[in-house]
């Protein structure tokens, strides 16, 4: 077989893996990225580079897995962006956490956050209690989004915060 065909097939099938396993083992695997994910992402990427170039350890080899690493991604992504159902199954739809004031239990037990940390995030927003917080939603990217009302004048207040550790669900 042609080198740079085998090069091709290596690295695609290595990529379809990799995005195979991140959806069933959860995405919140590489969200908070700590010492330890770190230390996975290096070996990971680590274990799968022969996997792509096999014997072929030249900068052609090496340019072609990259170039196919990102043509398999930027085909992902169109996929997700005209196919709905496709993006749903890939990035989990955003959840609704506190709708005026109640917090939802069980949607909190499903994406694995405590009381406590949604707490946290609605102080962060410069929120001071849970019933004035009209919207909180986990959105797809692991942040959470709040929407408060000042019971005072009245105003509602939007805000998103990118958290340093982002919390994601599978």
């Amino acid at each position: 077989m042609n080198p740079i065909l085998d090069v091709v097939i290596r690295s695609l099938c290595v990529y379809l893996f990799m995005v195979i396993a991140i959806r069933l083992f959860g995405k919140n695997q590489l969200s908070q990225l700590n010492a330890g994910d770190v230390v996975l992402l290096l070996l990971i990427s680590n274990a799968v580079q022969n996997a792509m170039v096999g014997e072929n350890t030249s900068l052609e080899g090496g340019i072609v897995a990259a170039l196919v690493l990102f043509a398999a991604n930027f085909t992902l992504k169109r996929l997700m962006f005209s196919n709905r159902g496709f993006a749903s199954f890939m990035e989990a739809d955003p959840v609704i956490l506190v709708k005026d004031g109640n917090v939802d239990q069980v949607a909190l037990r499903k994406v694995k956050i405590t009381f406590d940390e949604l707490n946290e995030a609605i102080r962060e927003h410069g929120v001071e209690a849970m019933e004035n917080v009209k919207l909180a939603i986990l959105e797809v990217d692991g942040n959470i989004s709040v929407i408060s009302e000042d019971k005072d004048d009245q105003q509602t207040h939007y805000s998103r915060i990118k958290r340093k550790n982002k919390r994601k669900y599978h």
